[in-house]
């Protein structure tokens, strides 16, 4: 089983979470200032009221100042639980917009694997995953699959973060690191997470990223395991257009920190005919 392809499916899914007008008009009407705001309120709010420094610690690559930013403010201006009705909302509209129909055979097969993968993700040393983990699950078939790929998503993650730290790898140097690895413009990774130049600069050592990720794709691999290769590749045929059809109008698929960009990687002749 190849963990980036998996992630390369469930990625797009997860991530109309925050960049989209939906998601934006939500956080909006709470009375978020700005956008971040609403991100770092939606991402955080599984966790309760968390205060910056656990919140940067937890998602790592972002400079505190930015987290200090929308944190603890956040939470004047809406509470937890109000951030994750309204990232919900947000949620529904987008995959509504971006999918066209959500009342679907392959939604629903789809949400049941998922599930059944994200119930199988460790939680051990995955704060984030454990705290989405919590959360009731939604009961429309297009939402709990975006529940149960929130949670696979954010397992990654928390993984990811394990094997930065075992490896050495500092949070603004992992952004340089990644930033040459994949030809994307220092100047948009420093703005996008909060770094200075000079922070930037210092931060822009040699590191082995290679020997991370491999570590990471390595601690992905449990939900895919336990969900068995038939029904893993059989996710993977589901999701593969649904994927395509959100990146296809989602612009942030195409220019973002990850270096995401499924319509290029998982272009299929014909999916979209």
């Amino acid at each position: 089983m190849d963990a980036r392809q998996l992630w390369l499916r469930f990625e797009p899914y997860h991530d109309v979470t925050y960049f989209t007008p939906e998601s934006r008009a939500a956080t909006d009407a709470l009375g978020c200032k700005g956008g971040w705001m609403g991100y770092f309120g939606m991402r955080a709010a599984p966790l309760g009221a968390a205060s910056p420094e656990l919140v940067t610690a937890l998602f790592y690559n972002f400079a505190p100042r930015m987290v200090r930013r929308a944190l603890p403010d956040a939470w004047s201006v809406a509470s937890p639980p109000e951030f994750l009705r309204a990232r919900l909302a947000g949620v529904d509209g987008a995959l509504r917009r971006l999918l066209g129909s959500v009342d679907t055979p392959e939604i629903v097969e789809a949400a049941s694997l998922a599930r059944t993968a994200a119930l199988a993700a460790p939680l051990a040393g995955r704060p984030l995953a454990a705290a989405n983990r919590a959360l009731p699950w939604p009961i429309e078939p297009h939402l709990a699959l975006w529940h149960a790929c929130t949670i696979l998503r954010e397992a990654r993650g928390d993984g990811h973060i394990a094997a930065l730290v075992a490896h050495g790898v500092g949070p603004c140097q992992a952004l340089a690191l990644y930033a040459r690895e994949h030809s994307l413009d220092p100047a948009y990774m420093r703005t996008a997470r909060g770094w200075t130049v000079e922070e930037w600069e210092a931060g822009d050592r040699p590191g082995d990223l290679p020997s991370v990720e491999r570590a990471t794709d390595a601690a992905a691999l449990a939900p895919w395991e336990a969900l068995g290769a038939a029904r893993t590749s059989r996710f993977i045929d589901l999701m593969t257009p649904l994927a395509l059809r959100i990146a296809s109008a989602n612009e942030a698929m195409r220019v973002n920190p990850m270096a995401l960009d499924p319509v290029r990687e998982l272009a299929v002749p014909g999916w979209n005919t």
